[in-house]
């Protein structure tokens, strides 16, 4: 992956950290790819709850590691993915068609299977700093995460 742009930040609480996240859900559509990396306990599924507030989710977010894949009703669909646990890369989810679908596909730790993402994500990589506060890297791999990144920006 290499990235077009790239964008760093800080937060200082879940609650930043998820509010970035709502802002980012109220420009997304459908077929919008976003990655989340970094270490455990950083907040992926924080900023996935946040998100998910944004897009209008009802649903208590949680992480799906033992079904990989939950799906959310939003103002669009909410794909919400952790493919920590797939044995296998290579494995036919059926990935693309959550991808190219209707709604926008969150996916924490994307490092597990680099051959089955889209070419243009938004990806974010989520690191410790202190108790509570957070570095988050935001990089663009092509036209509309780049268009993503200058909406979250600038708005």
């Amino acid at each position: 992956m290499k990235a077009v742009e790239e964008w760093n930040l800080i937060t200082e609480s879940p609650e930043e950290t998820m509010q970035l996240a709502e802002k980012l859900a109220g420009i997304v559509q459908p077929g919008d790819v976003i990655t989340l990396e970094g270490d455990l306990g950083a907040g992926k599924t924080s900023f996935t709850k946040g998100f998910a507030k944004g897009l209008g989710v009802k649903r208590v977010v949680n992480s799906p590691t033992f079904t990989i894949i939950k799906e959310y009703n939003g103002r669009i669909p909410l794909y919400h993915m952790d493919v920590y646990r797939m044995e296998d890369e290579m494995e036919d989810l059926g990935l693309e068609e959550y991808f190219y679908g209707e709604g926008v596909s969150v996916i924490e730790w994307p490092s597990m299977i680099p051959s089955q993402l889209p070419e243009d994500r938004l990806s974010i990589s989520l690191f410790h700093l202190g108790e509570t506060s957070r570095k988050i890297t935001v990089q663009t791999t092509g036209s509309r995460s780049l268009q993503l990144l200058k909406e979250l920006r600038y708005e």
